[in-house]
Parts: C-alpha cells; sequence; structure tokens
C-alpha cells in the first residue's frame, strides 16, 4: 500500500528533522532509537531480501538488495501539497521509497528517488544542488550492479546540529527513467555506520 505524505502540525523544527531522518515516509513522527555508546557496522551481505520488483514495498524501475531488518516502503508526494513537496521533491527528483534503517539500529533512510528519462549525472548534479548547505561534492563515474552510473559524495551542514554530515548518492539511467538512490544519516557517524547497506544497494541494483 501506498502512504501518502501528510503532515498534520507543523513546527519549525521538522524540516530540520525530515533533512536528518528522523521522519517517516509519510511523515509521522516516531521516537528515535537511544545510541549505544559504541556499535558495529553490520556486514554487507543480504538476506534473501530485495525491493524494487513487483510485489515487494515499492515498485521501481530498478531493484536492489537490503540487509537484514531494513524496512522499505513506498511513498507518493502528493500533487499540490507544499509540504509534501518540500520534503518530497529535490531538484529533478521526486521521492519515491525509503528504506528505514531505525529497525537495523541506525538513524537514518536509503531513499530512492525518480528524475525522469535524461542523462543520470544531469539529474544527480540537478539533485545536489538542490540541497541547502552542500559542500565539498565531488561526482565520479562508476559502475553500480554492472552498469555505468555517477556517483557524488558530499557535506550538508546541519544548522540544528552545528554540524556538517557526510551524505552520498548514486543515480544511473534506465528504460523507465533515472533513478537516484540516497543515503543521509543523523550525521557522519550514523551515515558511515550505514555505508555497508548503500554500497549493497549500489553493487546489486538492476534495471526492470
Amino acid at each position: 500500500m501506498r502512504h501518502p505524505i501528510r503532515v498534520r502540525n507543523l513546527a519549525p523544527a521538522l524540516a530540520a528533522l525530515a533533512a536528518a531522518g528522523l521522519l517517516t515516509g509519510c511523515l509521522g513522527t516516531e521516537p528515535a532509537p537511544e545510541r549505544p555508546a559504541a556499535r558495529k557496522a553490520p556486514e554487507a551481505k543480504a538476506a534473501g531480501n530485495t525491493v524494487g520488483a513487483t510485489g515487494t514495498a515499492c515498485a521501481l524501475p530498478v531493484s536492489f538488495a537490503l540487509l537484514p531488518d531494513w524496512k522499505p516502503q513506498a511513498v507518493t508526494v502528493s500533487d499540490g501539497d507544499e509540504i509534501a513537496a518540500a520534503f518530497g521533491k529535490q531538484g529533478p527528483a521526486t521521492m519515491v521509497c525509503e528504506v528505514d534503517a531505525k529497525p537495523a539500529g541506525n538513524i537514518g533512510f536509503l531513499r530512492v528517488w525518480s528524475a525522469g528519462k535524461g542523462p543520470a549525472r544531469a539529474a544527480l548534479e540537478g539533485f545536489v544542488k538542490a540541497e541547502k548547505n552542500a559542500s565539498k561534492v565531488t561526482f565520479n563515474a562508476i559502475a553500480a550492479g554492472g552498469m555505468d552510473a555517477t556517483e557524488a559524495t558530499y557535506t550538508v551542514y546541519n544548522k540544528i546540529m552545528e554540524e556538517s554530515k557526510e551524505e552520498r548518492a548514486f543515480a544511473l539511467s534506465t528504460p523507465k527513467g533515472t533513478v537516484i538512490i540516497h543515503l543521509g544519516g543523523l550525521d557522519t557517524q550514523e551515515h558511515r555506520e550505514m555505508l555497508p547497506a548503500y554500497e549493497l544497494a549500489r553493487s546489486s541494483v538492476k534495471a526492470l
């Protein structure tokens, strides 16, 4: 079932919380799990769990493998909803799926964005350019699941937490349009701990 993005009580800090990955795909708030003093990154292996194909939580132009306990949920950005658009649209891309890391013990998401048909690099450049407070941006040509793709690594300054955090995304063109898969996180530590999930998505992605 696809869940539309909704906001009931908008507070000034909502935008910062959404950017930090503390809101779900329907923008309903959830309590964040307590952060252990030390935590090992999960092993980069799948448990036969994938997302993207028909019958999975998100029907996408691509499919990719997920680490255990990462929970995908389809996202629908309602037309005419300015608040939904503020969180569900970025540059040329619209969010269509998010995979929640909280059940696996991290605060953050793998988010999938659809950018329509066109060159993957141009879409990714537009996506990163639309990210407020982004800096130290680099783009590289990579292979993702054996396909040509473009990857961006960059930092985003979080005014609420008064620090910059690492983020990254890769984009690839498919017959059904360009797809961007993005990994953020509450902060750089969370981002780095979630990298195995991002790397697994990057290595296992395939066009449908």
